[in-house]
């Protein structure tokens, strides 16, 4: 049984951990307390790829204080050697007593190794402690190393009624401007913005960060069947771009590369962007979380590849009628036993939009 205490200084590791939310993708977001006869030693979180692990950066903070504390993190101890040295070392040559884990490392190279390499050295190892809020912070680097790919959020402005652009396209501004910025938090939090050729084309976003500090910038992503967007695009004046498109053409896809974008090809043989293809292959390259901000056509070509795992609906006090474009573009069903359930996890107020976070089940 984890005490009162336990309870209280896991939740400041994890509040700790909150401090990595925008900058340590690739890797998880993680915070550690060291605590010794009840008084706090140490702490610390992880910044950045290539940066001191959380463990590291508490015990610098402790220094000889950390023999036989008991240390608290959010994560399971890493146990391989990849850009930094194993933290179970650094713990273990420390001389802590007792270390207590929120989650396993979803990590095929850890897995519980971390936790099982404490043990025989001696040192008190239990795990589970506020394992869902651990879970929460690290979606998507759990959905990375469990199922190969991002986890991926897609954001909509709607009106009341469900529409998230008018029937000529003008989507500009449904929503107010507190319902805007929080916008700019999800995407801060993300490793990349999605969006599609015909969003470009019609409102020419910048897809980037503004009015949030962060110091990184997601990679942008657009995905273009048959290579139709500018190469005078907005999107492409700052930052990192990816094209994916199903056209191999090259005289279109050099000025593209001409701009600093990377042209990517994943083609479905039908003559679209082969989706879940393109999302393993951001796995691949270590993204956690992808946030999508596109029409309703990408959006029901994402939902009905089943690749949608959470939306973020900002709803706005007002109606536009049925001729309006909706938010999915999908195939009409013939029964509501075909509806695609959602479970609401957060419902507020944000200014004056009302804002929903569902997953889809």
């Amino acid at each position: 049984m984890f005490s009162a205490a336990d309870h209280e200084h896991m939740a400041r590791a994890l509040r700790l951990a909150e401090r990595g939310l925008f900058t340590t993708t690739p890797n998880p977001r993680v915070g550690c307390v060291l605590v010794k006869n009840g008084t706090v030693v140490g702490e610390g979180w992880h910044e950045k790829a290539g940066g001191p692990h959380a463990e590291r950066v508490a015990l610098a903070e402790a220094g000889e204080a950390a023999r036989g504390a008991t240390a608290y993190v959010t994560l399971e101890p890493c146990c391989h050697h990849g850009r930094t040295p194993p933290c179970t070392d650094a713990l273990i040559d420390a001389g802590v007593a007792r270390v207590v884990a929120a989650m396993e490392d979803p990590n095929p190279q850890v897995a519980g190794q971390g936790m099982a390499r404490l043990l025989a050295a001696g040192i008190v190892a239990e795990c589970g402690l506020l394992n869902g809020e651990a879970r929460e912070l690290n979606l998507g680097f759990v959905w990375r190393m469990t199922r190969g790919r991002p986890w991926l959020r897609t954001k909509l402005a709607s009106t009341l009624d469900g529409k998230t652009a008018l029937q000529n396209g003008v989507s500009q501004w449904i929503t107010g401007p507190a319902a805007r910025q929080d916008g700019h938090r999800w995407r801060a939090r993300a490793c990349a913005i999605l969006t599609g050729a015909g969003t470009v084309r019609s409102d020419d976003p910048r897809l980037n960060v503004r009015d949030v500090g962060t110091p990184r910038q997601p990679l942008k992503i657009v995905i273009d069947n048959r290579l139709e967007i500018s190469s005078s695009a907005r999107l492409f004046d700052e930052g990192r771009v990816l094209v994916a498109t199903a056209n191999p053409d090259a005289e279109k896809a050099a000025p593209l590369l001409a701009r600093g974008a990377e042209v990517a090809l994943f083609t479905d043989g039908n003559g679209r962007v082969d989706l879940p293809a393109l999302l393993r292959e951001l796995g691949r390259r270590g993204l956690n979380e992808v946030h999508v901000e596109g029409g309703y056509r990408l959006n029901g070509a994402l939902l009905d590849s089943g690749l949608l795992d959470e939306l973020l609906l900002y709803m706005a006090p007002c109606i536009v009628g049925d001729a309006a474009r909706g938010m999915f573009d999908l195939p009409a069903l013939g029964s509501l036993d075909d509806k695609r359930p959602l479970v609401i996890r957060d419902a507020r107020l944000v200014g004056s939009d009302l804002r929903v976070v569902a997953r889809f089940s």
